[in-house]
């Protein structure tokens, strides 16, 4: 966090210093010999002592069932409570504390705690939740959801499908799929008076709950809940010099991840197949470190600044192989995984005259995967068994290269243009380099009373090394068949935006783009994609005490693709179409009852929808995707006494999806024991009571 702070600041004093340095008015240029510094004051500057803010609290009812309300609520409880605070100290010495708090003890919650003195050090102490909430309504007929093994009953029944099953139905109960995530972390910033400061953050996150999964026996399976009970630790820390027109920084970026469930067991809920076996196991997302250096720099000159990095870091990953149900010799108790990163980056920007600029940029990142190469015994669930497999150390190698120049040719009219390229470097893949080509520019008129707008174009190629199917990357795959990003492709590109204030009251904002990417020498895949979206916002003051915003954006995704049924040529073609809508409106009115009651209402609606056509010589229809959800907030705020202020809120989410792989019973597909109907319809109200005290 310190270190963003760091560098939002540098990039303002840079951009700032860019109009002073270049006409000779840097600080280095100032003359102070004669000035008398005791004798400044700044009547205005008057810096408030003791402590300001505000403290409140909130209780909220929530009485729907469905636990994905939650996620618009922010709290899975039927009651539940918050805490918000801003609250500033500020000593006659120079010491200072804030406490900030927002829905503190809810679901998405935060607490930041800062103590010290200004200009010396700085104590962080803060605290993050995050929640995210599928659906209590999975059913299965597993015991010990969350368990790092998953019983079926012991009166249970196999089957050689799951229609026939007869203990199945009765046998299911709900089961919630959430996640739920506390972050707590400690900083210490230090710094003095000369060109020397430091800082050092920890961070520990705690990542709990249930997921999606599923476990197979041949071609049988059941979708599982995958337990998650995950520890990051993350350590910050570095050290940066400054000087009059320069500025440098050592920092060091450490992560430890843990896995508390090393593997998922599970009962076969189906016959025995191929080895009689019953149970079966899952390895889960093992234990690994990543650890990082880098090195950053920065220096200004009177009409050029300078800036890079240079980065090393190194991921691991030895945790022992799960071996139970496998019964074939490894050749090594652990993969020893390790992967080392390399990266650089070099920016220059430079002013030619009072109008023109030019800047340019190179970033280098490099991956390159060192783990040792074994061989390994593959069970295939066809008659093929015990074939040598080996594992794959995929490395990827980036390069990008930016030129850019922007010039004013009259007050009020801007143009931008550049050139990008882009190289990636891949092995054990279909294609080894990529390299794309960007050209863009774009034209901003502020001229124009009242009126602010800007239009881009960019046009882009992609292309590279042959393509060749390898026996490591598509063992069974189409020799036609391209991936969208190795294919060849073209693309065009154009965006506006325009700004208008006709009046002082009302502002109208408003954005289009098109884009369209061609994969000209694509025969099976993704041929062709369109991506056409605009927005416009309003913003309009009634009255004095009465104000109206609204907003509508829309976006439309049309995909091209095509296939082959006969490992040939292509002879069957898809359209896909995604189109989402997101529309709302907000009214406040203030100063009623005395000036002491505010009003206010807002709604949004969002609508997603996905249809797929496909044609081979008949065209069909996959099962339309859509969700649609309406949400409402009125609210009223009164002012009872000079300081405290009392506030209702209640907020009506109504929610609807259709998803044709969430909406199958537990039987419908004679191999699969599913989760049912996992889809959402729902309308959801809560009714939230907080009060403010101004300190």
């Amino acid at each position: 966090m310190n270190t963003k702070l760091n560098i939002i600041t540098l990039a303002i004093l840079s951009s700032c210093s860019f109009g002073l340095l270049a006409q000779g008015y840097g600080l280095a240029d100032a003359k102070t010999d004669n000035v008398k510094f005791d004798a400044w004051q700044c009547k205005g500057c008057v810096v408030e002592k003791g402590t300001s803010g505000f403290v409140g609290a909130g209780i909220a009812y929530n009485g729907e069932d469905d636990i994905q309300s939650a996620n618009a609520f922010n709290s899975s409880n039927q009651v539940a409570g918050k805490i918000d605070a801003d609250i500033h100290y500020q000593s006659e010495t120079g010491y200072q504390a804030n406490v900030a708090a927002h829905h503190l003890g809810m679901d998405n919650g935060r607490l930041d705690i800062d103590v010290g003195k200004q200009g010396t050090y700085n104590i962080n102490v803060n605290y993050r939740s995050f929640a995210h909430y599928q659906s209590n309504n999975a059913l299965s007929p597993y015991q010990n959801m969350g368990g790092d093994y998953l019983t079926l009953p012991d009166n249970w029944i196999t089957a050689g499908s799951s229609p026939d099953m007869p203990m199945l139905y009765s046998s299911l109960t709900p089961t919630e799929l959430s996640l739920t995530r506390d972050r707590a972390g400690l900083g210490f910033e230090y710094q003095t008076a000369s060109l020397f400061s430091t800082y050092v953050n920890f961070q520990r996150e705690e990542k709990t709950g249930t997921k999606t999964t599923s476990g197979s026996f041949y071609n049988q399976s059941m979708m599982l809940a995958e337990p998650v009970d995950y520890t990051t630790d993350i350590l910050n820390a570095g050290v940066k010099l400054r000087g009059d027109n320069w500025f440098t920084s050592l920092n060091y970026t450490g992560s430890v991840f843990k896995n508390d469930n090393n593997q998922l067991g599970f009962d076969s809920a189906f016959n025995p197949t191929f080895g009689a076996q019953t149970t079966g196991y899952i390895a889960l997302d093992p234990d690994n470190e990543a650890h990082t250096v880098s090195l950053l720099g920065q220096y200004n000159m009177a009409k050029t600044n300078l800036s890079g990095r240079i980065l090393i870091g190194q991921m691991t990953q030895d945790q022992t192989l799960t071996t139970i149900g496998y019964g074939y010799p490894l050749p090594t108790n652990s993969i020893d995984a390790k992967v080392d990163i390399t990266g650089a980056t070099l920016k220059a920007l430079t002013r030619l005259n009072r109008d023109w600029r030019i800047s340019g940029s190179y970033d280098y990142n490099d991956r390159d995967n060192q783990t040792q190469i074994e061989q390994w015994t593959q069970i295939s669930i066809n008659n093929v068994t015990g074939e040598a497999a080996y594992n794959t150390p995929y490395d990827l190698t980036t390069q990008r290269a930016k030129l850019s120049s922007d010039y004013r040719i009259i007050q009020g009219i801007k143009l931008d243009a550049g050139y990008d390229f882009e190289r990636e470097e891949r092995n054990y893949q279909d294609r080894e380099t990529t390299d794309e080509s960007t050209l863009w520019a774009r034209l901003r008129i502020n001229y124009f009373e009242m009126w602010d707008m800007w239009l881009k174009g960019s046009a882009s190629q992609r292309d590279g090394s042959k393509y060749q199917a390898s026996k490591i990357s598509s063992t069974e795959q189409n020799a036609l068949l391209r991936r969208y990003y190795l294919a060849d492709r073209d693309r065009s590109q154009i965006e506006a935006r325009f700004s208008h204030t006709p009046i002082t009251d009302l502002s109208i904002d408003f954005g289009a783009r098109y884009a369209l990417d061609d994969y000209t020498e694509t025969q099976i895949g993704l041929t062709q994609s369109t991506d056409t979206s605009f927005d416009v916002n309003i913003n309009y003051m009634l009255t004095s005490d009465m104000s109206l915003n609204a907003f509508y954006n829309h976006q439309i995704i049309e995909s091209e693709q095509s296939g082959s049924s006969n490992f040939s040529v292509a002879n069957w073609q898809a359209d896909i179409e995604d189109t989402i809508d997101y529309v709302g409106a907000g009214i406040n009115y203030n100063n009623l009852l005395d000036s002491r009651l505010k009003l206010g209402l807002d709604y949004r609606y969002s609508n997603s929808d996905s249809t797929t056509q496909v044609r081979q010589g008949i065209t069909g229809e996959y099962g339309d995707y859509f969700a649609k959800v309406h949400n409402v907030n009125l609210y009223g705020q009164y002012q009872a006494t000079d300081n405290m202020s009392l506030r209702i809120d209640y907020k009506i989410e109504k929610y609807l999806d259709n998803d044709d792989a969430n909406d199958i019973n537990p039987d419908t597909i004679w191999n699969l024991v599913s989760f049912g109907n996992i889809n959402h319809d729902y309308t959801a109200h809560m009714i939230m009571l907080s009060m403010n005290y101004r300190l």
